[in-house]
């Protein structure tokens, strides 16, 4: 795998994670290439600025934390990269556990920049 290839997409999913946290997503996009693809299974979009402007971006309820088990990132070839992601939920006020969602996260990277991301849930 090449070393800046996987450096490129850990430095994005660890800004995507601080998005899915705070909501702030400015750091998100100058790893986007301009004719990015986004892919989940609510919808799919071409391009930055329809990630901009149209994306719904998810932020845990007002009353649960969420942190991110990240498995390692796993190459399939071609600049595409693979990763398992176990988001976990808490509550807020007592650090109790809620409930997980897992998901799969598959990046192409072309020219240091995200060209596609695709999100599936997964079990």
């Amino acid at each position: 795998m090449s070393t800046d290839v996987a450096e490129i997409a850990r430095r994005f999913l660890t800004a995507l994670e601080t998005a899915a946290k705070t909501g702030e997503r400015d750091p998100v996009y100058p790893f986007l290439a301009a004719d990015v693809e986004w892919v989940t299974p609510q919808r799919s979009l071409v391009g930055v600025d329809a990630i901009r402007e149209e994306l719904t971006w998810g932020n845990p309820p007002d009353k649960l934390d969420l942190e991110f088990e990240r498995g390692d990132l796993v190459e399939l070839g071609d600049g595409r990269l693979a990763s398992d992601v176990r988001q976990v939920y808490t509550l807020k006020t007592t650090g109790e556990f809620a409930y997980t969602r897992r998901r799969r996260v598959e990046l192409t990277i072309r020219d240091g920049k995200v060209s596609r991301y695709e999100m599936r849930s997964v079990g």
